[in-house]
């Protein structure tokens, strides 16, 4: 009997999912598989949070799936194996695939389409996680590009993404199904009870990440370009994680913006496309990716590699934890911790301050955000981080160095992010709210600054200096 394998990655959806839509056409039999195997990402297999989200995700795919007449086949195993027997068992004769750009998952892939040649099994590969090809954008000398506003003016020219394409309504079954395992017996669970807030905070799977797309859409949207500056309101549309496994197609999100727009007046239209370009954020970082694979690991500007990082457990663990004495820094961990999420703005903040106030090399936050974030994904981590070192595409001068001070008073003047994750500043002043260390005695519990912001500012300088002095060739 011929039939597709579909083999879900990180898109865990039907609605706009090109490989769903490949295999259901045809009418015949479809495969939907899922490999869970860890081994083969290595430092990047999902952390504690990608995990938690991953359980509830792929519950939630379970349940779309059997909605119409079918069910998700989930192996731990190697994809290169376990994806060659489930065809020959099914008699399926070709397996669809969405494309995935981190260095491991390309090294997968190509393992699993060479298996497929030796098994007489054709591929069928596409891009159902991006809305333009990270091969496709070049500069006018042919090259990838490593500033963003070029980038997305290349993008925005060429044709406007495909329309998407709904879920299928029924998708026949195989004679008989392969064995499988539960998702219970990946042991995706926390290990220990740390995942309330991330209950209380999230809906993981297609269905939450459609509600949480139409809240946005219906509100904050129109205010979005100022109140996404804004931690202690609802601002952004907090469909990163949703986006990140695949949940949202970028494209819906796309053009229900684009119907949104319609009739609207300039103000409006203003704050969409400025949405519009945070997708074109996560696009580029997803172009230098794949343009530039090690960056996962070791800086674009290669000048950085003789950056002096210091090492300190006990810095590294009070920024961690949220007891660094900084408010604004303290509390965007603290949210971190409790919710598997950080402000867009407080994370700059927080990645600032951990690369120059306390120099610790800029992997070290990459892999805390990887093991706590449920919106990490190798793409928008490694970018984000590397813009805060000044090592990365586009990135942020060190030498820029964010007074998390003022920053605080800046962004959250009225003191209700920080107090809501802080709540030992409470009953300061709102004035004091950003420095206790003025008051210390109303706030006793709340620990003392574990660097002076001046004095962190300086070494921050000598050590670029330093840096520069043994520069070499710049990529």
């Amino acid at each position: 009997m011929a039939g597709t394998v579909v083999w879900f990655r990180n898109d865990l959806r039907l609605d706009d999912q090109p490989a769903v839509a490949f295999a259901g056409a045809a009418g015949e039999p479809v495969v939907p598989v899922f490999c869970w195997h860890p081994e083969g990402a290595g430092r990047w297999a999902p952390g504690g949070a990608g995990r938690w989200w991953l359980d509830r995700s792929l519950r939630s795919l379970e349940a779309s799936l059997a909605a119409v007449g079918s069910r998700l086949v989930i192996r731990a195993q190697d994809p290169a194996v376990a994806l060659i027997e489930i065809a020959k068992a099914t008699g399926a004769t070709s397996i669809a695939l969405g494309r995935r750009f981190e260095p491991w998952a390309v090294a997968e892939q190509e393992r699993v389409e060479q298996a497929c040649r030796a098994a007489g099994i054709s591929t069928h590969v596409f891009l159902g996680s991006l809305m333009f090809d990270p091969a496709e954008i070049r500069t006018g000398s042919g090259v990838p590009y490593k500033v963003f506003s070029p980038f997305w003016r290349n993008c925005l020219a060429r044709e406007v993404p495909a329309k998407p394409k709904s879920a299928p309504k029924a998708l026949a079954a195989p004679a008989s199904w392969p064995s499988g395992v539960t998702v219970d017996a990946l042991g995706l669970k926390p290990r220990i009870a740390w995942d309330a807030g991330l209950a209380k905070t999230w809906t993981p799977g297609e269905a939450g990440g459609a509600k949480r797309a139409k809240v946005f859409l219906d509100g904050p949207i129109g205010g979005y370009a100022q109140g996404r500056d804004v931690p202690g309101q609802v601002g952004t549309s907090m469909l990163s994680p949703h986006l990140a496994w695949g949940e949202v197609s970028p494209r819906r999100l796309w053009h229900a913006v684009e119907t949104r727009m319609e009739g609207k007046d300039k103000s409006f239209r203003m704050h969409a496309d400025k949405f519009r370009a945070e997708l074109g954020w996560r696009e580029f970082g997803w172009h230098v990716l794949a343009n530039f694979p090690r960056t996962a690991e070791d800086p674009l500007r290669p000048e950085f590699r003789n950056f002096p990082w210091q090492e300190s457990a006990r810095n590294l663990q009070a920024w961690q934890k949220g007891r660094t004495g900084y408010p604004l820094i303290d509390a965007g961990m603290r949210q971190l911790l409790h919710t598997g999420w950080m402000h867009n703005r407080v994370r700059m903040s927080v990645s600032s301050f951990l690369v120059k106030h306390l120099r610790q090399h800029w992997l070290h936050g990459a892999d805390w955000f990887w093991d706590t974030l449920v919106d990490a994904d190798l793409a928008s981590n490694t970018l984000g981080w590397q813009w805060s070192a000044g090592c990365g595409a586009d990135a942020a001068p060190y030498f820029r160095i964010f007074n998390p001070t003022l920053q605080g008073e800046k962004f959250d003047g009225d003191g209700a992010y920080v107090t809501h994750w802080v709540p030992e500043l409470a009953k300061l002043p709102t004035d004091m709210v950003h420095r206790p260390w003025e008051m210390p005695m109303a706030a006793p519990a709340y620990p003392a600054p574990i660097v002076d912001h001046a004095q962190a500012r300086e070494a921050a300088l000598a050590a670029l200096k330093a840096c520069n002095a043994k520069a070499g060739p710049v990529e």
